[in-house]
């Protein structure tokens, strides 16, 4: 048993409550420490991966008690993959946070990026049905924190939306968890998977409906429809750096229904059949529909980019809801696409919107210092987004069509795919042609309206100088970025590769269970 399997949740966890009490009024102090800490997740999670990577299944068994009556945390080609994805998304938003100063507008920024580091890892390698709602509480207490940070009255207003709307999905966890108990007197997800499959037909009702409430929870982490409507306001009133992390936060959903409905609640499970997979298609083909109308009609940037994140994670979500090895492959090749092409935009949106006198509004403006440098990354950005080659999106949407090839769903989902992404396009070069190229070459002399952008100077207050250059450190996370996709792009093959053991391991849960369940197995496969 590898103490390195509950380093990414420790580490986080002893780090942030330092931050908080010893570093709050140095910010120089507690930037060094957050980076020492990001740093020493990303080479953890890079050992993990490679310890992962031969197909054994690692158990980490908490005070040495053995499953299901322990806590146990479960490391799999899967919740590894995850991990490092999450771990480089980290470095990229702290070091824009940095240099662009945003960490220095509230004394708990730092802290409270450590804690949600600790819930997302948290959730990517927890056995355990109850522990993974505990770390969904530790993602949202953090998450709100952050979403705030800065200020602002529009801010606090999303903000308690966004609680509100994530209390009641806390709600509805805790019964989907009471009702799995009832029935089965477990919440390990492997002893899940082994009791739910043993269960008499006539018992299987309960399953159902604890099958049924889990998928709606993880659809509003996941923000699929008709519980999406959350997103736009939270992503577009965030601080930059903020919405860019946020960009991990729905795949924890996704990743959560992709974990629990294929280990536990199978096609091979009595009474269940295809029922996940039959509600969750419809959702996500009208994800996208939501998400390509939003990116069409809005007229700010910010909202332009939440809505596009909308569309992304319907995508993806098709893919999911194909449960399939092949589809749940591209599903992952596709996350880690649509992970870095979103926390990308946000943090080039955020050097654009204020460098612009009208902030994200689309509209004619005087152009912006650096005006070619941003035109450029932002068109790398959309096409990303968009799905167009030569970058990581195209080949991510090629892959989740071909999965789809033998699917009952497949025309909807290659509608909803293909015309989503033409809209994506338009609303994004609609978008671009306005910020670069419909420049003014004064400012309009039309009086200010509230366009609701949280960081705006208030009536009265003085107007504030002129934009600067952006620095090489400021613009380097973008770029950062927009690299990853290009190597994703271009180690396709690798990576689909060992995505695709991925999904075979997950699929074939009698390995899972078989590691958590008997204290002297080590599984490979």
């Amino acid at each position: 048993m590898s103490h390195w399997i509950v380093a990414p949740v420790v580490l986080p966890a002893l780090l942030a409550p330092i931050i908080a009490f010893v570093m709050r009024h140095d910010i120089t102090l507690a930037r060094a420490a957050s980076f020492a800490g990001t740093i020493a997740l990303a080479a953890i999670a890079v050992g993990l991966m490679v310890m992962a990577a031969d197909g054994t299944t690692h158990v980490y068994r908490m005070g040495d008690w053995a499953a299901p009556f322990g806590i146990v945390l479960v490391l799999d080609r899967l919740s590894a993959l995850m991990l490092l994805v999450t771990s480089a998304l980290a470095l990229v938003v702290l070091l824009h946070a940095s240099a662009s100063g945003w960490d220095d507008r509230g004394r708990h920024f730092h802290a409270l990026f450590q804690f949600q580091l600790m819930g997302i890892c948290g959730a990517f390698l927890t056995g355990d049905a109850f522990n993974l709602f505990v770390f969904f509480e530790v993602l949202l207490i953090a998450s709100y924190g952050l979403m705030i940070h800065g200020g602002g009255r529009v801010r606090l207003q999303a903000g308690l939306q966004y609680v509100v709307m994530n209390l009641a999905g806390s709600t509805l966890f805790l019964f989907a968890l009471g009702t799995l108990y009832a029935s089965t007197g477990t919440l390990n997800i492997a002893d899940l998977a082994v009791k739910v499959r043993e269960l008499p037909l006539e018992d299987a009702a309960l399953v159902r409906v604890a099958a049924i409430l889990l998928m709606v929870v993880f659809a509003i982490k996941a923000a699929l429809f008709p519980v999406q409507f959350w997103l736009p306001a939270t992503y577009a009133n965030a601080p930059a750096p903020v919405a860019a992390l946020f960009a991990i936060m729905t795949k924890v959903g996704a990743y959560a229904i992709i974990r629990i409905h294929a280990v536990v609640f199978g096609p091979d499970v009595p009474g269940l059949g295809g029922l996940i997979g039959d509600w969750l298609m419809p959702a996500a083909v009208v994800t996208v529909a939501i998400g390509a109308v939003g990116v069409l009609g809005a007229r700010r940037l910010m909202p332009l980019l939440s809505f596009s994140v909308v569309g992304s994670m319907g995508t993806m979500m098709i893919a999911v809801a194909a449960f399939t090895p092949q589809a749940t492959t591209a599903a992952l090749y596709y996350l880690v696409h649509s992970t870095f092409s979103a926390a990308a935009l946000f943090l080039l949106a955020d050097l654009v919107v204020s460098r612009r006198p009208g902030g994200d509004l689309l509209r004619a403006e005087p152009p912006t210092v650096q005006n070619g440098l941003f035109a450029a990354l932002f068109f790398a950005g959309a096409i990303a987004m968009a799905g167009m080659p030569p970058l990581s999106g195209f080949l991510g949407k090629l892959l989740i069509l071909d999965g789809l090839r033998d699917s009952a769903a497949m025309t909807a989902a290659w509608i909803a795919i293909l015309v989503g992404s033409l809209m994506t396009i338009v609303g994004f070069a609609r978008a671009g042609s306005i910020l670069f190229w419909k420049s003014t070459a004064l400012a309009p002399a039309e009086p200010e309206e509230d366009t609701g952008n949280p960081d705006e100077t208030e009536a009265g207050d003085a107007p504030p100088p002129g934009p600067a250059r952006a620095g090489a450190l400021e613009v380097a996370p973008t770029v950062m970025a927009l690299a990853i996709l290009a190597v994703l792009a271009f180690l396709a093959g690798p990576m689909t590769g060992f995505m695709d053991k991925a999904a075979h391991q997950l699929f074939d849960g009698s390995d899972y269970v078989a590691a958590v369940l008997d204290p002297d197995a080590e599984v490979k496969q």
